[in-house]
């Protein structure tokens, strides 16, 4: 990708990968330029999304970001809490992380996933309403969807690295398998 590219990718919509009655709909914080300018989540080198699904059993092998489509069939997806892309999530604001929250509870009602895993913390807490919130498992259901926070992937997330990531990811996809009663 060119400077050009990128910047031109500034602020694009990049279509969710999704379908209704999923597993699980997995949530980023916002497209980066890189996924805006190419079309594919999680596209940014740095990002350890696609290892990270793979190390905790979620795919059989380590899907490419344009290989995103191959996540229906296995029962997963991919969208944002806010849709359009940046060249970093502090450029957002709160308001905008909350009305995009408002956005993603009316999809996931319509989708009906049976897990909401958002991928970043702070944008969970904020999105929601929930400054206390912490990585695993949340109390509240959202559209019916009961809810996981993930580390964010990006690679600036240094405090957490692939093995430690996989390990969580592993815990949300071993609470899917597990039959849990109606709520």
């Amino acid at each position: 990708m060119t400077p050009e590219e990128l910047r031109a990718a500034r602020d694009r919509i990049v279509p969710d990968v999704a379908a209704g009655g999923l597993r699980v709909l997995f949530c980023g914080i916002n497209p980066s330029l890189m996924t805006a300018a190419t079309g594919h989540h999680f596209a940014h080198p740095g990002n350890r999304f696609w290892p990270v699904l793979h190390r905790s059993g979620f795919t059989p092998r380590q899907l490419l970001p344009s290989e995103q489509s191959e996540l229906l069939p296995l029962g997963l997806g991919i969208t944002n809490v806010v849709a359009r892309a940046t060249a970093r999530a502090d450029e957002l604001g709160a308001d905008e992380f909350r009305e995009g929250g408002a956005a993603l509870t009316a999809r996931v009602e319509r989708l009906a996933p049976a897990w909401l895993a958002v991928v970043g913390i702070t944008a969970y807490r904020t999105a929601f309403g929930e400054p206390r919130a912490r990585i695993g498992r949340q109390e509240r259901m959202i559209g019916g969807a009961h809810v996981w926070a993930l580390p964010n992937p990006s690679g600036l997330n240094a405090h957490w690295t692939i093995a430690t990531m996989a390990e969580e990811y592993a815990r949300l996809r071993e609470a899917v398998l597990t039959p849990h009663p109606a709520t």
